[in-house]
């Protein structure tokens, strides 16, 4: 795999034109995210562009609620031939096993791959106070990470999606075949915004991430292209 094609851009914008219109600007872009805001303003319409451009697809929904919920949505979402989909971690592991089981029949139906169903560990945007104040989670940061992450694999999950902080532990105990896909990446000339726990795009994969979401780095740059490119010598290198 090329190291640019283990970058996935999220379409994190309002509109179906203004998805459109990055996409337009990044053709090789070959990996795009769909987020909430852009699903909930334009629906399954957006993936069905994505399709006929013959991207990738990270449908980035983080599906949380009862089992039954849980495994419609991800029976549908499978439908559409999506290559990743989230759901939290936290939702246990009936909901987990639910959900693995849905997403593989709705793709069967549809002719389609199934999805890579990966697990919301902890947003990124978090840090080891909120965990302890805020959610009154009495566990380390690092070994609630972990342990989410090992009910994922424990309930038939592929992946995981984490902070790249976490992704070296994660890789050593969840094995090579483990999916690991990191926001939170920042190359070093770009702002930190809202994310807590970052890391660079090359220390992201030496610490074991399969794919790395970089969003604003690229799309709210005032040179989108130049950027993407940017950051394919900063991985090939």
């Amino acid at each position: 795999m090329a190291v640019t094609d283990r970058v996935i851009v999220p379409l994190d914008v309002p509109t179906k034109a203004a998805a459109i219109a990055l996409l337009d600007l990044l053709p090789e872009v070959a990996f795009w995210k769909v987020g909430l805001e852009l699903f909930v303003s334009q629906g399954a319409e957006i993936l069905t562009i994505l399709k006929e451009r013959q991207k990738r697809i990270f449908l980035d929904l983080k599906l949380h609620d009862i089992p039954n919920t849980m495994a419609g949505a991800c029976r549908v979402a499978a439908g559409f031939g999506v290559d990743l989909l989230t759901v939290h971690a936290t939702a246990g592991r009936n909901a987990l096993q639910a959900s693995q089981t849905a997403a593989v029949e709705g793709a069967n139906q549809a002719g389609y791959p199934p999805p890579k169903l990966i697990a919301i560990t902890l947003l990124t945007s978090l840090t080891s106070r909120d965990l302890a104040f805020d959610l009154k989670i009495p566990v380390e940061l690092p070994e609630y990470t972990l342990e989410m992450a090992l009910l994922a694999q424990e309930s038939g999950l592929p992946g995981a999606v984490c902070s790249p902080q976490e992704a070296a532990q994660l890789r050593q105990t969840c094995g090579d075949e483990f999916l690991l896909v990191c926001p939170g990446v920042r190359p070093s000339w770009a702002a930190a915004g809202d994310q807590k726990r970052m890391m660079s795009p090359r220390e992201a994969i030496a610490s074991g991430a399969n794919y790395l979401v970089i969003g604003r780095p690229i799309t709210a740059d005032p040179n989108p292209v130049a950027a993407w490119e940017r950051i394919g010598v900063e991985l090939a290198n």
